[in-house]
């Protein structure tokens, strides 16, 4: 699969120009599918069919739907690696480094000026917010809770990521202090053990709660 570094449109050809139509007519395709039906509900062969391109053809550029999806928001990694990197160490820091990569993508210009225009000049599209959600439930919610392995896991790996997003709305769209001029390490600091905790405690059950 080709990674988000690294384009069709940039994919040496023997006609460039053809190329870039075509990965350009692709990804414009995509974009409007992922406003249109979500995350969840657009295929790579859908995407296909709409943009007038044989299943066959696209898959040479994508090989799935997190590297097409990678390529429209021009994510500056291919999230299944990298994901998966993030959770193969373990449970121990793993709230570090999902705190840490997650600004890292969002301090990238071209991946903050994608998801802008995806949210609208309001920042509200409500399509908008479900592609995000149905992304991050996808292919962090349930790779992370897979890897915790206990009953409460989606839970606890939803909780963690509300103290994410909580943390990312303060600093981007709120602006408010102190994630706002916080550094990398500021910023993981104030976030990762909120989230830690959360991935290594269990969840009370109302019945516990009532007790």
């Amino acid at each position: 699969a080709l990674m988000a570094e690294d384009p069709p449109e940039s994919r040496p050809d023997g006609d460039g120009n053809a190329v870039d139509e075509l990965a350009g007519r692709v990804l414009d395709t995509a974009r409007a599918a992922y406003a249109s039906r979500g995350y969840l509900g657009t295929t790579l062969k859908g995407v296909a069919a709409a943009a007038g391109v044989a299943p066959d053809v696209l898959r040479r550029y994508f090989d799935n739907r997190e590297a097409l999806f990678a390529a429209a928001m021009r994510l500056p990694f291919d999230p299944v690696s990298s994901i998966n990197g993030l959770i193969a160490p373990g449970i121990d820091g793993l709230g570090e480094r999902l705190a840490r990569v997650t600004l890292r993508l969002l301090d990238d210009d071209d991946t903050r000026l994608q998801l802008q225009q995806l949210f609208g000049p309001d920042g509200q599209s409500l399509s908008s917010v479900r592609v995000i959600r149905e992304f991050l439930e996808s292919e962090v919610v349930d790779r992370v809770a897979a890897v915790l392995g206990v009953r409460d896991a989606r839970l606890r790996v939803n909780i963690a990521m509300a103290h994410l997003v909580g943390a990312v709305a303060a600093r981007y769209v709120l602006q408010v202090e102190p994630f706002a001029s916080a550094t990398e390490d500021e910023f993981v600091a104030l976030v990762a053990p909120a989230m830690q905790k959360a991935l290594t405690t269990p969840v009370p059950t109302r019945g516990a709660a009532a007790e």
